[in-house]
């Protein structure tokens, strides 16, 4: 039963960068072509945006111009869409002038209120509702509109590791099998890693970190000259982040072509990783432990949000309410 249970979770590490990072590897590298050879031969697409009769979606601030948000799913159900929950939760935003990228992570124990259902923990809301009552959920949340979604697979994500020949991982949390600091994983050892929270002081949140570590790992050496220069490489990598991936009707391969074109000076240093903000853990009146919303850095969050302001959003926001990067 443990294993099984573990099974579910081998997608609970932060598997964002099927979309996002596929189209800034393939801007920086400047191949474009790759997104008609590989994305559309691999991209499933799906209905995971709420009906027009069923949402109105915030309006987008002026100050937002056409900053963009994707939201990005990890999910424990082999199916994809239908059953389980939502393991991993990111909102992907993408500056107007294309020049960042923030990947913000909502723990999925987060409590929050979910149309029709009450409050409850985030990822409630995909058990109930799907993609759609996540979409509305967050929306609601953060008061921003949602563009597109993706759902993401970790098999996928792993496939990509092995593609660039593992990563070296800054372990900010050691244990008997992974000790503190630079560490080289493969994509079994990654997936492993990032499960592993029982031995971890903090649990779920020392591994939150870990996931993170691997997370920029696996980015940087996408983007490094050893990948980006090698084409047979590079196509492995997308490849292998596309081959796992739905996404909404909506986001065709022109849009992702014109955003990746937009995005090519972008480098990975103009990425951040940060978590919402949340005050410490509590106990649901079911008994179920949860994770407290800090209701005024996520007003902070927000207007940074509609204002396309995160960067000095993050340079200012105090460690201690919850929000890492």
């Amino acid at each position: 039963m443990r294993k099984a249970r573990q099974g579910r979770r081998l997608r609970r590490v932060l598997v964002s960068l099927g979309v996002v990072l596929t189209l800034i590897v393939v801007a920086v590298g400047g191949y474009s072509f790759l997104l008609n050879q590989k994305v559309a031969s691999n991209v499933q697409y799906d209905d995971l945006m709420p009906t027009a009769d069923a949402v109105s979606a915030p309006a987008r601030a002026e100050t937002a111009k056409n900053a963009v948000n994707y939201l990005l799913v990890g999910t424990d159900a082999r199916g994809g869409v239908d059953g389980g929950r939502s393991d991993v939760i990111i909102l992907a935003h993408i500056s107007d002038d294309r020049k960042s990228v923030h990947l913000i992570h909502f723990p999925r124990d987060l409590y929050v209120p979910i149309p029709g259902h009450g409050t409850d923990k985030l990822n409630s809301a995909y058990a109930y509702g799907g993609v759609p009552l996540l979409v509305k959920t967050l929306q609601n949340l953060v008061a921003v509109p949602i563009d597109h979604v993706a759902l993401v697979d970790f098999e996928g994500f792993k496939r990509m590791t092995d593609a660039v020949g593992g990563v070296d991982v800054d372990n900010p949390v050691g244990s008997p099998d992974y000790p503190k600091g630079t560490i080289h994983l493969n994509g079994t050892d990654g997936l492993m890693f990032v499960r592993e929270r029982h031995s971890l002081a903090q649990g779920d949140i020392s591994r939150g970190q870990r996931q993170q570590a691997f997370i920029k790992a696996v980015m940087a050496k996408g983007l490094s000259r050893e990948v980006l220069l090698n084409p047979l490489k590079l196509a492995g990598f997308v490849d292998a982040a596309t081959s796992n991936l739905t996404v909404d009707k909506g986001l065709d391969i022109g849009e992702m072509r014109s955003l990746a074109l937009e995005m090519r000076d972008l480098r990975g240093s103009d990425i951040k990783f940060v978590t919402a903000p949340w005050t410490g853990v509590g106990t649901a009146p079911n008994g179920a432990s949860i994770v407290l919303v800090s209701q005024p850095q996520m007003a902070r969050l927000t207007a940074a949000l509609r204002e396309d302001s995160l960067g000095s959003y993050v340079d200012n926001v105090s460690p201690k309410s919850g929000f890492g990067g």
